[in-house]
């Protein structure tokens, strides 16, 4: 059943409770896409649906005493660190919590029929900003401004400490083809990634190949790469799964660099622009890249295969996540541990582009409440403790959660001194994080977009099902425009 039902259902269901799903939207923006992450150092502004001054006097950690929560979240470093603090959590407030967690494969999917029971069998979840755009129309999220600011949150929380690109990408006014950054507080981050190159610089040095900066470098070094240790050896990771996880990170980072987008509004519609000029010249460059250069099981790799590769000496390079890079470089968490460095994003030159065209598809770890959760207090203080300050510091500094979504942490010396020994990381989070965004168009159907477009990059890399790149993206985006075709725009 379409997505349109439930969004009737939802707008039945929320409307004149919930902030950003009812009421009056904001005018749309000119531009799809997040705010840039650049003013990654500056103090959140107040958000359109601003929360209030932050209590202040003594806050109750026991108010919830004895009340018990489940919590489920997909296995990730983000999760490990939460994990390891929960004695401490009920230590402190006496909340027990029903913990679990499971792999990215199929995190989602049990998610989702969680979800869609409205049992409120789970009181907090973790998501995506993506994954917002669809459970935040569907009526599966609480709207958190009902919390920050009030009585309930504690005055060393400090919402305004979040960078605001990253707490603005949780935040959206449920009308398809808006920007995320105004409307309801959705989610809070755990941590966010931009799409950077690791490389081992091991490998390269001993092939007598320079890290590559360009696109068509990245090419010719993948390609040269190829076997360079004998079989199963290769140039570059990437993902290729058929979901959505192979579009977001190196993909669609090239994608926008090249300049392409997957949407735009043309007579209060969406209307897919995946078979634009430029979005077929850069995947004719992205099916060379990975039919010569990528991993020979492509088609079964999600981020955890690509990571191994890296990790293992199998792959030499990696395109995906930062964070999935520096995780495999930490002391003992790989072979090749201490061989990696990081570049940035590589740019087309013969497209035209240089250094200042790198962009990078952002995307933000976060945790969210199920609006159907019967103990909405106590999950509000687990969320609050989980991304406070304090507990954030301890992750991003002594858990490897690199990627702190508070300016605070970012901008301590204990984080900067943590990230030291890792070559050129730094240097590449903080230039590419000035033009990190979300470049997707919100809307409730991601995933079967984005879906959709991950088989027909299967199908060109390992079928002969297309003549060329120019028809499969012309049928990719009569599919993609049927999906979207019941979805108006104001």
């Amino acid at each position: 059943m379409r997505k349109v039902l439930a969004l009737t259902m939802a707008a039945a269901m929320v409307a004149g409770t919930l902030a950003g799903c009812g009421g009056s939207a904001p005018a749309p923006a000119a531009d799809n896409a997040a705010a840039p992450a650049a003013e990654a150092a500056a103090p959140a502004a107040d958000a359109a649906a601003a929360p209030a001054a932050e209590a202040s006097g003594d806050f109750d950690w026991k108010k919830f005493d004895g009340e018990e929560i489940t919590v489920l979240f997909s296995e990730h470093t983000y999760a490990d660190a939460v994990e390891e603090k929960l004695g401490e959590f009920t230590e402190k407030t006496g909340i027990k919590v029903n913990y679990s967690s499971m792999p990215e494969g199929n995190y989602f999917e049990k998610l989702n029929v969680e979800l869609s029971s409205h049992s409120g069998s789970i009181d907090v979840f973790m998501t995506g900003a993506y994954q917002s755009w669809e459970y935040a129309t569907a009526g599966n999220l609480e709207p958190l401004e009902n919390f920050i600011g009030t009585d309930l949150t504690s005055p060393e929380w400090k919402y305004d400490d979040f960078i605001p690109a990253v707490i603005d990408a949780l935040k959206w006014d449920c009308v398809p083809g808006h920007s995320v950054g105004t409307g309801s507080q959705w989610a809070l981050p755990m941590g966010w990634e931009v799409n950077i190159l690791t490389y081992n610089k091991k490998i390269l040095e001993a092939n007598g190949i320079q890290p590559p900066k360009t696109a068509e470098e990245l090419l010719e070094a993948s390609k040269k790469l190829k076997e360079f240790d004998g079989s199963g050896t290769y140039g570059l990771a990437v993902r290729g799964l058929p979901d959505w996880g192979t579009i977001h990170p190196a993909y669609m980072s090239m994608y926008s660099t090249w300049g392409a987008k997957d949407f735009e509004i043309e007579d209060g519609k969406l209307v897919s622009k995946v078979n634009s000029p430029e979005a077929v010249a850069m995947t004719e460059y992205w099916v060379d890249l990975v039919k010569n250069g990528g991993a020979p099981q492509w088609a079964t790799y999600g981020w955890e295969m690509c990571g191994a590769d890296l990790g293992a000496g199998k792959a030499a390079m990696m395109w995906d996540a930062d964070r999935g890079g520096y995780t495999q470089n930490t002391p003992g968490s790989s072979n090749e541990a201490g061989n990696m460095a990081f570049g940035m994003v590589p740019y087309p030159e013969k497209a035209g582009k240089t250094a200042a065209d790198m962009k990078s598809n952002l995307w933000v770890w976060s945790m969210a409440m199920n609006a159907d959760s019967a103990k909405k207090e106590a999950a509000w203080y687990f969320m609050q403790y989980f991304t406070s300050p304090e507990f954030m510091l301890w992750s991003g500094v002594e858990k490897a959660c690199t990627d702190t979504p508070r300016t605070s942490v970012l901008n301590s010396d204990a984080y900067k001194q943590s990230v030291a020994n890792a070559e050129g990381y730094y240097e590449a989070f903080s230039t590419i994080s000035k033009n990190a965004s979300i470049f997707f168009t919100a809307q409730p159907y991601f995933t079967e977009t984005t879906t959709e477009w991950a088989k027909t990059l299967q199908d060109l890399v390992t079928t002969n099902k297309y003549s060329s790149v120019q028809e499969a993206m012309d049928q990719l985006k009569v599919t993609m425009d049927e999906l979207v075709s019941d979805l108006g725009v104001e």
